[in-house]
C-alpha cells in the first residue's frame, strides 16, 4: 500500500490503528496455493489474526480453531462448520459439546482425556466424530510416539470416533528448512510403520510448517515466498501418500498489515532525539524483536518532505522505560502529527500486545480493498472499564 493511500486512511480514521490490506492477503494465499499445488490443502490458524477470518475462509480449505472464543468468532462470521479443525491443548466437556453442536469438520486429540471427551459426546449425540491425533514435537502439545501407538492400538475402545490421521506442528519462524524436510521424512516413515505394525491407515496429515517471514532490516525481502517454494517438493511427496493439509497463520497474513501511529512529541535529551508516538508496545509486537534493537520495516507517512535525515529513538505512550518501538532509526525529519507506518503487522500484533497495560485506548481495525476502500470493522475503545472492579 503506497504512502498516499495510507495517509488517506489515517486522516479520517486517526491513529493508532491497524490497516489490513485484503487484496495483498488474498493474492498471497492464492500464490501459496499455486506453489504447493492441488495435492496440498491449506488451513488458516485464526490465532494469527481473527479479523481476517472471512477473507481467509474464502481463500483456504480449513480454519484452525484453538479455543471456545475462536469458535464463537467462527459462529459470528458464519464460517462453514465443515471447514473447522477444532484444536487446542485444553478442551473441556463444554468446549467439545459446543464444537460438535456447531458441526466442526474434524477434531484434534492431544491426550487420552481428549479421546474420552470426544467419545462421550459422540455417544451422546449419536455421531461418529473424525479425529486426528497430535504427535508432540517435544513440548506440552500432543503425545509422544509411544503413547500415540498405544492410543491407536486401542482405537476399538472408541466406537464413536473415526481415527483419521495425525497432527504435527513444531513451532513458528523456522528458517532452516532442513528441519521441516526431516520432519516430513520422519512422518512418512511413521505412517508406513503404523500401517505395518498396527494396521492403521493414516488418511490425513495436518502439518504446521512454521515457515518464516522477514521483519527486520538486513533480512531478505527479495522473495518472501521462497521458503514456500523450497518446501513444496517435500510436501508434494508426502501428499502422494496421505491427504495433506498445511496449516499456517503468520506466513499467510504478516505482509498485509500496517500499524499506524502518530508522532505526538519530539524532544532531544542527552544527545538522543526522542519521538513519542500515540501507540506503543501494547499494540505492536514483532517476533524476534529484542529490546527494540532491531529495526522493523517502517516508514514515515507525510505529504510534507523536508529531505533532512534524523536519527530517532521511537517510544510509545506507556509509562515504562520498556516502551521503545525502535531504539535507533534514521528517518526523514519527523514533525508532530506525522504518521509512522510499521509494516508487516498482519500477524499477531493485533492480539499479542499487552493491550490493557495503563488502560490506554485500543486501536481501530480497518480492512482495505482497492474496490471497497477502507472499512472500519472495530472502533477504537477505552480499556479502563476492563481494568475496573465491577464486583460479581
Amino acid at each position: 500500500m503506497d504512502d498516499k493511500t495510507l495517509a488517506e486512511i489515517a486522516a479520517p480514521h486517526g491513529t493508532p490503528s491497524y490497516v489490513f490490506d485484503l487484496d495483498v492477503l488474498t493474492q498471497r494465499a492464492a500464490a501459496i496455493r499455486e506453489i504447493f499445488g492441488e495435492s496440498v490443502s491449506l488451513c488458516f490458524s485464526i490465532k494469527a489474526n481473527p479479523f481476517l477470518i472471512s477473507a481467509m475462509a474464502a481463500a483456504v480449505d480449513k480454519i484452525e480453531v484453538c479455543s471456545p472464543g475462536e469458535l464463537s468468532i467462527c459462529e459470528k462470521n458464519a464460517i462453514s462448520p465443515e471447514k473447522i479443525v477444532f484444536s487446542g491443548v485444553n478442551k473441556t466437556e463444554n468446549d467439545v459439546a459446543r464444537a460438535v453442536s456447531y458441526g466442526a469438520g474434524i477434531y484434534t486429540a492431544e491426550s487420552g482425556k481428549h479421546l474420552r471427551l470426544l467419545e462421550a459426546e459422540g455417544a451422546k449425540t449419536g455421531k461418529k466424530l473424525p479425529i486426528i491425533l497430535r504427535l508432540t514435537s517435544g513440548n506440552q502439545f500432543g503425545v509422544d510416539e509411544k503413547e500415540l501407538r498405544e492410543l491407536i492400538a486401542k482405537r476399538g475402545d472408541y466406537p464413536h470416533l473415526s481415527f483419521e490421521g495425525l497432527h504435527y506442528f513444531a513451532g513458528t519462524q523456522r528458517t532452516r528448512l532442513t528441519q521441516q524436510q526431516k520432519e516430513l521424512d520422519r512422518l512418512s516413515n511413521l505412517i508406513d510403520s503404523l500401517k505395518a505394525d498396527l494396521n492403521f491407515e493414516v488418511k490425513r496429515l495436518e502439518y504446521g510448517a512454521g515457515l518464516a517471514v522477514p521483519y527486520f532490516e538486513n533480512e531478505d525481502f527479495s522473495d518472501t515466498l521462497a521458503p514456500c517454494k523450497q518446501l513444496a517438493p517435500a510436501l508434494q511427496k508426502i501428499a502422494q501418500k496421505v491427504k495433506l493439509t498445511v496449516e499456517m497463520g503468520r506466513f499467510f497474513t504478516a505482509e498485509c498489515g500496517h500499524y499506524l501511529t502518530s508522532a505526538e512529541d519530539i524532544k532531544s535529551s542527552n544527545g538522543t532525539n526522542y519521538c513519542i508516538v500515540d501507540g506503543g508496545i501494547h499494540h505492536l509486537n514483532y517476533y524476534g524483536q529484542t529490546m527494540a534493537m532491531k529495526i522493523p520495516k517502517m516508514r514515515r507517512i507525510s505529504q510534507k518532505h523536508n529531505g533532512a535525515k534524523t536519527e530517532y529513538c521511537i517510544c510509545g505512550s506507556l509509562c515504562t522505560i520498556n516502551d521503545v518501538l525502535v531504539r535507533s532509526v534514521t528517518l526523514e525529519k519527523v514533525s508532530e502529527g506525522d504518521v509512522i507506518s510499521f509494516e508487516n503487522t498482519g500477524a499477531y500484533s493485533v492480539t499479542e500486545g499487552m493491550s490493557l497495560f495503563l488502560s490506554r485506548k485500543m486501536p481501530k481495525i480497518i480492512l482495505y480493498t482497492a474496490k471497497n476502500g477502507a472499512q472500519c470493522v472495530r472502533k477504537a475503545f477505552e480499556t479502563d472499564i476492563l481494568n475496573t472492579s465491577t464486583g460479581e
